[in-house]
């Protein structure tokens, strides 16, 4: 299937074990961090948090301290004899084409392109499939470091118009501004203070939603009173109407979506990252006119798929853990009334799409994706033939589309773009990227553990061809666990590092995710968070027995809610582990809530403000609260960003000062600040490949290897 091309840089030489020539090494001299005395009462339980200053992240006194932890991060890092092999095979391996899926509007065709070391993906376009290509926005020209990230929004019903998104430095808070398709003239509308939105068009303006403008530039502000705005073009800012806020509860997210043909407006109540509720009204320029009731409360997850016919098409899991397809009269919408088009099934029903005058149903089975096509009218699913097991993402468009776009991957398959003709079920491949390296010398598979619990845990395991397993291989252990979120096969390219090497990369689907439908989701939430846990350790002592690798082989890494789980697993089990990397983390269970969004995690995680139940049992995992004076923990590096306004790098400050003032041992705890860079979306790849030599390089250090 893929060409295989030259290898321009020699691969890097298999590794030569030895002892680890980290061992027998003082403690690092980590700067001083000055303690306060700061302590909280949590139903009778005296909580100290002595390094609450760091907090203040904004602060002089947090500014140098950021900066000497940095001095000896990188003096460290620097000293590795490979760092600098690692990064140039990894320019290396970047450095090839990557191509999107295009997008239809109106005559023009957009698709985002990367010739391979370009810091941000550029947006082209041509009038016809045939047209000439020119460039339409090229984020590179933004700023000099690539640390202004810009991505095409939607487009105005008359395909006349399309927004613009724009972040700057990995902040989450963005604007949005306006380009004219046809001529790519950018008008002088800009609207700024936006968080979690985009644009969706009516007549001549659009919906979005923001936040106050007090204190939007604020990067660990508590963000409140999210509401939606209506702004019309040509108009400044200051003019846009306020469309709906809740002046009862600021804690909530607001969205309004526009039907495709304008005839109603959807407006969607999120009270964080679980549970949705559904209000709608028909469309009309009176933009006072309250909205009517569909799906009320938050104990369910709902959207909406489709208005047709004078009916919405709705995905929810009300009374279907795996979800369910069902259609709701605007006009009639008691329970009772509900039709149910597609019923729940084993397998998870993931998501839907319309396009080309078909509905898509997209499901996972064993976390992988297979995706049904059906008639609209009548319901009746049939199968599209995907390239090979892994994931695929897109199907969707306008009714009036022939044909649609959708992308495919797997560990060892690159993301691929095909055009696929509904009327036929064919897909055509459309683009393929050149890689500098050879898939087929790669292989993955699929197992299932047991966790603590005796609760069975899918996992990848993926490979070269051939790979002995004696329990010396390198092994970099990934996951996730939790906010519904699915973890499917994909390839990275910065992997192929530790592949090509000899390595294992795995991926286990733990509870807390949404892989395998609501339930499971549910079994790693709230007070079942620490199954979460147990899932992941569980398959790090899997791939221990199975003798993929050995403690002292073995590195556990995850980003987020990823940081929490690394955390929380190298305080429970600091033996088990050689090398763990809490990316960007939620650390510091007791007070995530009181900083930007963090209120809207409290229905996955609660809140130590709720009850002593709660608060007792997040402060018995809450990795800030858990690192115990005297234990030798493994070697460890932090990652996070200053920018990082969703997981506030407090967190990690906090976090890493307390490692290093209690830590035992003589393994290094480091961590690494990025500059200009938030929570990870919109990196650029200069800045990705500096981290990834760095991480793969601190791996490899510490797990005994002089060279490469």
């Amino acid at each position: 299937m893929f060409k295989r091309t030259t290898i321009l840089l020699a691969v890097i030489s298999i590794f030569i074990a030895c002892d680890n020539p980290s061992e027998k090494k003082e403690k690092l001299n980590y700067p001083e961090t000055k303690k306060v005395d700061q302590s909280d009462d949590y139903f009778g339980t005296k909580v100290d948090d002595p390094y609450r200053w760091l907090e203040n992240d904004t602060s002089k006194a947090t500014e140098a301290w950021v900066k000497a932890e940095n001095e000896v991060t990188f003096d460290y890092l620097n000293k590795i004899p490979y760092k600098a092999k690692i990064a140039e095979r990894l320019k290396e391996l970047l450095n090839y084409a990557r191509v999107g899926a295009p997008r239809k509007v109106g005559d023009f065709y957009f698709v985002t392109k990367n010739d391979g070391l370009q810091n941000q993906s550029v947006v082209y376009f041509k009038e016809g499939k045939d047209g000439e290509e020119k460039i339409f926005l090229d984020p590179n020209t933004m700023s000099s470091d690539g640390t202004v990230a810009a991505s095409l929004g939607s487009a105005s019903k008359d395909d006349k118009y399309v927004a613009i998104n724009i972040n700057r430095a990995g902040s989450d808070w963005s604007e949005i501004v306006i380009r004219e398709v046809a001529t790519n003239k950018q008008l002088d509308d800009k609207v700024e203070f936006v968080k979690f939105s985009g644009a969706s068009w009516y007549k001549d303006g659009f919906f979005y939603s923001r936040f106050p403008t007090s204190g939007g530039s604020g990067l660990s502000n508590k963000n409140e009173f999210h509401s939606v705005y209506y702004h019309k073009l040509g108009t400044d800012q200051k003019e846009d109407v306020l469309v709906y806020k809740n002046n009862e509860n600021a804690l909530l997210y607001h969205n309004i979506s526009v039907t495709e043909d304008e005839d109603y407006f959807v407006l969607y109540a999120f009270q964080g990252t679980q549970g949705v509720e559904i209000k709608t009204r028909p469309a009309s320029d009176d933009l006072s006119v309250p909205f009517n009731e569909m799906i009320n409360g938050f104990d369910n997850e709902s959207y909406v798929v489709k208005y047709y016919n004078g009916r919405f098409l709705i995905r929810t899991n009300i009374d279907a853990p795996n979800y369910r397809l069902i259609s709701i009269d605007p006009k009639n919408v008691d329970k009772e009334n509900w039709e149910e088009l597609i019923a729940e099934k084993e397998s998870v029903f993931e998501g839907a799409s319309t396009g080309a005058g078909k509905l898509f149903a997209h499901y996972l089975e064993n976390a992988q994706t297979k995706i049904y096509q059906s008639n609209i009218d009548e319901i009746k699913l049939l199968e599209v033939k995907l390239p090979a097991p892994g994931t695929a993402n897109g199907f969707g468009g306008k009714m009036k589309d022939e044909t649609l776009f959708y992308s495919f991957t797997s560990f060892t398959y690159p993301g691929t773009i095909f055009e696929y003709d509904p009327e036929t079920k064919e897909s055509e491949l459309y683009f393929q990227p050149e890689l500098k390296f050879i898939p087929a010398d790669y292989e993955s598979k699929q197992v299932w553990y047991k966790s603590k619990d005796g609760t069975e845990v899918s996992m990848f395991i993926v490979h070269k061809k051939g790979l002995k397993l004696d329990g010396t291989n390198p092994t970099y252990l990934y996951a996730y666990g939790g906010f519904n979120i699915n973890l499917t096969p994909s390839f990275s390219t910065t992997n192929i590092v530790l592949l090509e090497n000899g390595g294992i990369y795995a991926m286990p689907n733990l509870r807390g995710g949404g892989e395998y439908g609501e339930k499971w989701h549910e079994a790693g939430m709230l007070m079942e968070k620490q199954n979460v846990f147990d899932d992941f350790i569980a398959a790090a002592e899997y791939l221990i027995s199975e003798k993929y690798t050995s403690k002292d082989k073995l590195a556990i890494a995850g980003g987020s809610n990823g940081g929490l789980l690394v955390g929380a697993c190298l305080t429970q089990r600091p033996e088990l582990f050689k090398v763990t990397f809490p990316a960007v983390g939620v650390l510091d269970m007791l007070r995530y809530h009181k900083f930007t969004v963090g209120w809207g995690w409290v229905p996955e995680y609660g809140s130590s403000e709720q009850s002593k139940e709660m608060f007792d049992y997040l402060h018995a995992y809450s990795p800030l609260h858990n690192v115990k004076q005297g234990v030798e923990y493994p070697a460890t590096m932090i990652t996070t960003a200053d920018h990082d306004d969703r997981v506030v790098p407090a967190h990690s400050f906090k976090f890493a000062a307390t490692l290093q003032a209690k830590s035992g041992g003589t393994n290094p705890l480091l961590i690494r600040i990025e500059e200009k860079a938030g929570h990870g979306a919109g990196t650029p790849i200069s800045k990705i490949i500096e981290q990834k030599a760095d991480i793969w390089s601190f791996m490899f250090w510490e797990m005994g290897y002089k060279e490469l």
